[in-house]
Order: C-alpha cells, then sequence, then structure tokens
C-alpha cells in the first residue's frame, strides 16, 4: 500500500459501476490489508462506535512528519473499508489528514448510500479517531 494508489483505488473503483462490483472488489482489497497479530487486538485498541470488531492504533513519526496507521476488523467487508481508509492517509502529514475530506471521498466511492446506518457510523468513528489524533499534531 503506497500514498499514491489512493487515486488510482478510487478510479477503479468508480468505473466499477454496479454496487455488486463493488461490494466484491471490497472483499478482495479486504484480503490485502496487512494483518495484525492477534497481540495486538485488545480492548483498548477497540475503537468504540463500530457495529464490528475494529482495532486501530494510530502513531506520529516525527522523524518523518506523518501518521502511522494500523488497523485491523473481524469482518471481511470491514477490512476492505479499513484498506481504503488507510490507503487515503497514508504517508499524509497531520496538516494534510485533517484536510481530507473523507466523508465526500465516501460519497464519490459510492459507498455511503450502499451501507447500513451502523456500518456508516463505524467508518465516521474511524475516521473521528484518525482526525482527532492528527489535530494534536497538526
Amino acid at each position: 500500500m503506497s500514498s499514491s494508489n489512493y487515486e488510482s483505488l478510487k478510479q477503479e473503483f468508480i468505473a466499477l459501476g454496479a454496487w455488486q462490483q463493488r461490494y466484491r472488489e471490497l472483499m478482495l482489497l479486504g484480503k490485502k490489508l496487512p494483518v495484525m497479530t492477534s497481540a495486538l487486538k485488545v480492548d483498548d485498541a477497540k475503537v468504540s462506535g463500530c457495529e464490528s470488531n475494529v482495532w486501530m492504533y494510530i502513531d506520529f513519526d516525527q522523524s518523518e512528519d506523518r501518521l502511522v496507521i494500523v488497523a485491523d476488523s473481524d469482518t471481511r467487508i470491514v477490512k476492505g473499508l479499513l484498506y481504503i481508509i488507510l490507503s487515503m492517509y497514508l504517508g499524509k502529514t497531520p496538516a494534510e489528514v485533517v484536510a481530507i475530506d473523507a466523508h465526500k471521498e465516501f460519497e464519490e466511492l459510492g459507498l455511503l448510500k450502499h451501507l447500513s446506518p451502523s456500518r456508516g457510523n463505524g467508518i465516521k468513528a474511524i475516521v473521528q479517531s484518525i482526525n482527532q489524533f492528527a489535530q494534536q499534531y497538526a
């Protein structure tokens, strides 16, 4: 996963058209999400507000002026959504992270209208956690 991947991922995803194709692509993207060891899947790392279990760690690499984010879930669709979110934020400075309009990005990807309200709330909780962390360093 590299920082330039998000724009090409977005274009490919939009080109898929039908929701069934996008849903299948989400499942495939979930398989690409780096594996998080079970030792890191602790209650303190859980994102509250998510229907599924989502574990996330965010750190700031001062030498690179970049956020480092690692996340995982126990459901395939959420893993795919996490893959998209992480690729959206990967390699960004805290100021760049805060400037991203994730809601707009998910609208352009055509995801929000097809996800259940609880999944949508989970995405908001994940993005909010990332933004709150980034604001400390922006």
